[in-house]
């Protein structure tokens, strides 16, 4: 009978701990840093997310040939120049794969920033400003393993 005990008890501190240490090295639960100061800055990016809808811009993000491609257009479908323009990049819960990337302006609206990810989900925020105002776009990519980049 102790044996089936520390057994069974054995087993559940074994998986409790694992799962811990998946939990640990994965994702810290982090989205910001200091929740006061984010939300003091709630209000503003909602006036400029208002902003950006009135312009009527477009944007299209896609994963192709080993680069994220931005495609941004105005409401009359001509192209928008941003004067900069970065793309944070990461997993959608493990920071350790986040990083910036710059993209450079190819003309048309199109916007190109080299990058080699490997398969699965990505998490892609662009940022860019123009003298018309600021820009925004968050989406995910799925890369697919077969996709050959």
């Amino acid at each position: 009978m102790l044996f089936a005990m520390l057994a069974f008890f054995g087993v559940i501190i074994i998986v409790n701990l694992t799962m811990a240490a998946f939990a640990t090295r994965s994702w810290t639960g982090l989205v910001v840093k200091n929740s006061y100061v984010a939300s003091q800055d709630f209000n503003r990016e909602l006036e400029q997310a208002k902003l950006q809808a009135a312009r009527g811009w477009t944007g299209d993000i896609a994963y192709r040939n080993g680069a994220v491609v931005l495609s941004l257009t105005d409401k009359a479908g001509q192209p928008v120049v941003l004067d900069t323009s970065i793309v944070q990049i990461g997993r959608p819960a493990f920071e350790q794969e986040d990083h910036r990337v710059e993209m450079v302006h190819q003309g048309n609206g199109i916007y190109h920033a080299e990058d080699k990810l490997q398969p699965g989900i990505w998490q892609v925020s662009v940022r860019g400003t123009s003298s018309q105002g600021d820009y925004r776009l968050d989406s995910r990519l799925i890369i697919k393993a077969d996709a050959g980049q």
